[in-house]
Order: C-alpha cells, then sequence, then structure tokens
C-alpha cells in the first residue's frame, strides 16, 4: 500500500474477511473486551431503545416503528452507553450496534458491556460492527436448523476479533467519518425535496385526470360525493369494494417453512413507487403480518400510519411477492383497467379521505371495512380508463425519469458511504492528519436524513418479543 493517505505498516488481520490491518492496532477477541450481561428492568419504564438493521440502536421514540407497544416493559434488558446489542435472531442482518443511550431492549437480544469504559468509542464500534466483513462473520458464525433461522450465541461473538486502535485515532476516525456523514445526509435530503416536488407535480397530473377525465366538452353532474364534486356525467359512482376484490390472498400457516418471497413493507412504499430494494426473507423467519399475496395488477395502501400515503401499484408478474398485513391489497373486478384504479388511489381525493377517516394519532389506522364503503367515480368503459392511464404515463414521463435518477443517485451515495466507513474503520485510510473545515459542522438534525425515510417494519424488530 502506498500514498499520503494509508498508514506506513500493514500487518495480516486475525478476521479473514479483513484486509491488512494497521500494524499498530491491536486485535483481540471481543472477550477481552467485552462480558454479557443481563441486567433487567424492575419497572419498564426506562426509555425503550430499537435494535434495527437500519439504524442500530436509537430510540424508538426517535422512529418510525409500524409496530403496537407491549403493555408492560417489566423484566426487558436494560443497556447502557457503550453496550453492544444485539438481536440474535438477526445478527446476519446486522441488526445489532452499540449503544449510545440508557435503555431496555427484548430479553431475548444480547447484550454486551465493556471491561473498561476507555477501550473503545462507542460510535466507532458501531460503525465498525456494522461494516459487510463484520456481517459476513456473524452469518460464519451463527448457527441454527435452517438458514432462515440462523442465530449469533454469546460464545460465538465473543470469539470473533475486535479491530482496536489507539484511542485517540478512534476518536479522529468518527470525527471524520460523522463530518463526511454530515455531507451525504445533505445531498440526500436534497434529493428528498427534489422527489417530493417531482412527486407533487406528478400527482396534479393524476388528479386532474382521475376526476375530470380528458374531455373538457363532456357534460358534468353532481357526484353525490361532497368531496369530490362533480364528475363527467357518463362516469359512474359506487363503493370501492363494488369496483375492487379486498385481500383476496394471504399465505397460510401451513405455508412451507423454506419458502423464500420478497417482503413488501411499510418502509419500502411511498406513494406510487418503491423506494428500496425489498429483503428476501423466508416464511420460518418471517414477521408475523408478512402475509398478503401480491400478483401484477393489484395495488395496495397503506391503512396503518395512513399519513405515509404508502401506495404502489404492482406493474411486475411474480409469484414471490408478499405483502404486509398493514396494506390493505386491492384487486381490481370486471370493468375496471388495474393500472387506472392505481391512480384512482393514490390521487388526492382518495387519499385525503383515508386519512381524514383514520383514527389514532401516534398511529393512525383506518378499518378494511370503512376503506371498502368510500365511494370512487369511474369512466364507465375500459376503453376510456386505458386512455386516461396512456395520458397520465406520457405527462408525467419526465417525472418520473427525473424522480427515478435521483432515486438512484441517493442509492449510489449510500454505496460510497459504506465503501468509506469500511475503509476508514479498518484503517485502509489514514485520517490521522484529517482536520475538520469550516463546512464540517457536525448537525444532528443534518445527521437525521441519513434515517428519516426508513420505516422499519420487519427485519431487527419482530422477534423481539414487543409485539
Amino acid at each position: 500500500m502506498t500514498g499520503a493517505n494509508v498508514y506506513s505498516g500493514y500487518r495480516k488481520a486475525r478476521m479473514r474477511w479483513l484486509p491488512p490491518v494497521p500494524e499498530h492496532w491491536n486485535e483481540e477477541r471481543a472477550k477481552i473486551f467485552f462480558r454479557e450481561v443481563d441486567e433487567r428492568s424492575e419497572t419498564g419504564r426506562e426509555e425503550l431503545l430499537s435494535v434495527s438493521h437500519l439504524t442500530g440502536v436509537t430510540p424508538r421514540s426517535q422512529k418510525k416503528v409500524t409496530m403496537f407497544k407491549a403493555a408492560s416493559y417489566v423484566g426487558s434488558k436494560l443497556c447502557r452507553p457503550g453496550d453492544i446489542v444485539i438481536n440474535t435472531l438477526w445478527a446476519w442482518m446486522a441488526a445489532l450496534g452499540a449503544s449510545g443511550h440508557v435503555g431496555i431492549v427484548s430479553p431475548a437480544y444480547g447484550v454486551y458491556r465493556p471491561r473498561r469504559a476507555d477501550s473503545f468509542n462507542p460510535t466507532y464500534l458501531d460503525y465498525l460492527l456494522r461494516t459487510r466483513a463484520y456481517v459476513a462473520e456473524y452469518i460464519g458464525r451463527s448457527t441454527g436448523i435452517r438458514s432462515s433461522r440462523l442465530r449469533l450465541y454469546p460464545n460465538q461473538f465473543l470469539d470473533i476479533a475486535l479491530l482496536q486502535p489507539p484511542r485517540p485515532e478512534q476518536d479522529k476516525i468518527v470525527a471524520y467519518l460523522r463530518s463526511k456523514d454530515v455531507h451525504i445526509a445533505r445531498f440526500i435530503k436534497a434529493k428528498r425535496e427534489l422527489i417530493g416536488l417531482l412527486t407533487e407535480q406528478k400527482l396534479r397530473i393524476i388528479d386532474h385526470a382521475v376526476t375530470r377525465g380528458l374531455d373538457p366538452s363532456v357534460r358534468r353532474q353532481p357526484s353525490g360525493i361532497e368531496w369530490l364534486g362533480e364528475i363527467p356525467e357518463h362516469w359512474i359512482a359506487k363503493p370501492l369494494k363494488r369496483w375492487v376484490g379486498l385481500n383476496g390472498s394471504v399465505l397460510g400457516e401451513k405455508t412451507d417453512p423454506e419458502f423464500e418471497f420478497r417482503y413488501v413493507d411499510i418502509g419500502s412504499v411511498k406513494t406510487g413507487r418503491l423506494v428500496k430494494e425489498l429483503d428476501r426473507i423466508r416464511f420460518a423467519s418471517a414477521p408475523s403480518r408478512a402475509r398478503r399475496i401480491l400478483k401484477r395488477g393489484d395495488t395496495i395502501i397503506s391503512t396503518v400510519r395512513t399519513y405515509l400515503k404508502a401506495i404502489w401499484y404492482v406493474d411486475e408478474d411474480a409469484n414471490d411477492l408478499i405483502a404486509s398485513t398493514g396494506f390493505a391489497v386491492l384487486t381490481p373486478g370486471r370493468n375496471v383497467e388495474p393500472e387506472y384504479l392505481g391512480y384512482v388511489i393514490q390521487s388526492s381525493s382518495f387519499v385525503n379521505r383515508v386519512t381524514a377517516n383514520s383514527i389514532g394519532i401516534a398511529y393512525p389506522a383506518i378499518a378494511e371495512t370503512v376503506l371498502g364503503r368510500f365511494p370512487v367515480a369511474m369512466p364507465s368503459t375500459v376503453t376510456e380508463q386505458q386512455a386516461i392511464v396512456s395520458h397520465i404515463k406520457s405527462e408525467s414521463a419526465p417525472l418520473d425519469t427525473a424522480i427515478e435518477q435521483a432515486m438512484n443517485e441517493i442509492k449510489l451515495i449510500r454505496e460510497y458511504r459504506d465503501r468509506q466507513i469500511a475503509d476508514v474503520v479498518t484503517g485502509q485510510i489514514d485520517v490521522r492528519d484529517w482536520a475538520p473545515s469550516p463546512d464540517d459542522v457536525v448537525s444532528e438534525e443534518d445527521l437525521a436524513a441519513l434515517d428519516s425515510d426508513e420505516e422499519d417494519d420487519t427485519v431487527g424488530e419482530e422477534d423481539d418479543g414487543d409485539d
């Protein structure tokens, strides 16, 4: 290795997945630095922490978690700043991290406390433990009857070698990565805002087309629906349940445990599109709410946390798409163009009715029976519906292209961030001489943009006994 930003000497790492590491860095088994603890809450009133494959260990109050809270958390495990917390069943998905908080987690989790408080900067450790090299080690050391039920037991975790730079270097690494994270977070925030504006423009196109049609000369008549107003006189208004089938197919409890599928959770969907690659999971290890079977032509709409406006038209042929029971699955009936239905459900008039009729403050939800009673107006012929679909797709094509480009840019910057973190925390880049510039001021508000669109509905939280 050569160059101004690398260390002068390297040695082979003890852990097989790691590249050569700086020769002066310590590397010992985790049991040298940590011990397993089992400290329990007597009141259950401490801050509830989430242990997620998305964001590590964070206060659940700061996250969008789509699970109901348990009646009591008495007996939950206590963790403290500097502790490593691992969701034993989901370590292979990086559902772990170093805690920066005093709080409580599931009794099923592993909590490991440092033997010396100054051994590690918790943030350095969190970066390190969530790199791909370490996740590969968890996978290799996890055991279970099925690949879908792998568990990382304490003796296996404590046998993993941890890289330990001198504490001043750890602190410098953390300062460097956090400053870089701020710039990445600002970039992501700007792209999300752009996507939001483009989506609003597309929704205006959809709203006009599915409430007024394409021919402005057509006579209009009162729809009889206060929030919908007038509609073309030949359109038909009737309850949604008479246009569609609701939740027609579900996975049964006798489903093959090894059946593997792509899981559509609340966090996977924004208005009209998927926003992340779907997790592949097996039925045996799937969340209990992974039950709704999807097929091409269905439209799904979230019935929980309805303000998220999670709506998606399934435009692909697949036999491995399963959605959360937090969605209602709408299957178009006779005389309904499937894609037209998808646009109707995305329209502001429909979405506003859903949110207005949702019950609850922190966890607003709407019953599927209520959803099915909503009046919906549609053209009387499939031919006209298809014409409207063609119009919407044509008018919104430039917007869709721009949205897709912005989403790809977010994906690429996240991949760059992962690579940068891995290089720095394993010593492939020497940041000891780095000094922050005026633009490198770290703001927690800025950093929040890294994860502000993530919705923890699935892995890393399902098997914690909290549901």
